[in-house]
């Protein structure tokens, strides 16, 4: 039987910032898998709720450019503060983070074969012309017992101290669209 996902998010030096509690149905997880819909709840260190992403259900083949993955990021519950967007693209996991008005803000990058074929997952965050890096989201490395025995994985996420809080958030979500669609995307 399939659970909601639970997530800890983490800052540089290891204290938790953020619980993060998947919200959904277990007939949407089981039948729907990585393309689910779902709705995550972020609250602090003191359970408030500080955001919330959602995803509505949509697939990410690139046979299927017109219902790509999109994810929006609200804050509080039931306000738009940003949103993730996936580019259509034949081989390469591409995304757009946008602010509340839907403007582009920066871009998302990835590999072909991410997880496989012996490469990391690595996605570059650039600037919109995408001629400058500022900043990542990758697949940390675990110890053998992590990766043999459990399911989960711990990401990392850099971006530029002064970036606004609002598109941190949504780059935030961005690595949970990313996470969650694992099995989907690469």
């Amino acid at each position: 039987m399939s659970t909601n996902n639970n997530y800890i998010v983490k800052d540089a030096a290891g204290q938790q910032m953020f619980f993060a509690a998947e919200e959904n149905d277990s007939c949407n997880r089981m039948c729907c898998g990585s393309s689910r819909s779902f709705t995550i709840s972020l609250t602090d260190n003191s359970r408030r709720e500080v955001f919330t992403l959602e995803r509505s259900l949509n697939c990410s083949s690139c046979c299927c450019p017109c219902c790509l993955q999109e994810l929006e990021v609200h804050a509080p519950r039931g306000k738009p503060i940003g949103y993730v967007t996936q580019n259509w693209h034949p081989c390469l996991p591409k995304f757009t983070i946008l602010n509340e008005r839907r403007k582009p803000v920066l871009k998302i990058d990835g590999q072909c074969c991410m997880g496989s074929c012996g490469s990391q997952v690595y996605f570059k965050i650039k600037t919109l012309d995408t001629s400058s890096l500022v900043g990542a989201i990758f697949k940390q490395p675990t110890d053998i017992v992590q990766e043999r025995f459990t399911n989960a994985d711990n990401y990392g996420l850099q971006f530029p101290a002064d970036l606004d809080v609002k598109i941190k958030a949504t780059v935030l979500g961005a690595c949970f669209l990313i996470v969650s669609s694992a099995n989907v995307i690469f």
